[in-house]
């Protein structure tokens, strides 16, 4: 009885693990047109405090990685800020 109910409890959890994540952004956060617009404001305002307003297409969403890990922290964007500008600025064609 102990085996089958153990067995019941991984064979949910093997289940629950294997199923397709729906898109996010860090967790269950959805993308949608609220959270790139908020990544918008940011970027425009925090990053132009510094200067110009670098264009998004100037670079692929990789080079932007490793700028934003770089300029978020001088901007003092927290971490939920820092994914919004991301992936605003990865939205942009």
């Amino acid at each position: 009885m102990k085996f089958l109910a153990l067995a019941a409890i991984l064979g949910s959890a093997f289940i629950v693990s294997c199923t397709p994540k729906t898109p996010a952004v860090t967790g269950t956060q959805t993308i949608n047109a609220e959270h790139l617009a908020q990544g918008k404001t940011i970027f425009e305002n925090s990053c132009k405090k510094c200067h110009d307003l670098p264009n998004p297409t100037d670079h692929s969403a990789t080079a932007w990685v490793g700028i934003m890990n770089s300029m978020a922290p001088k901007a003092k964007l927290n971490e939920g800020q820092h994914q919004m500008v991301y992936d605003y600025i990865v939205s942009v064609k």
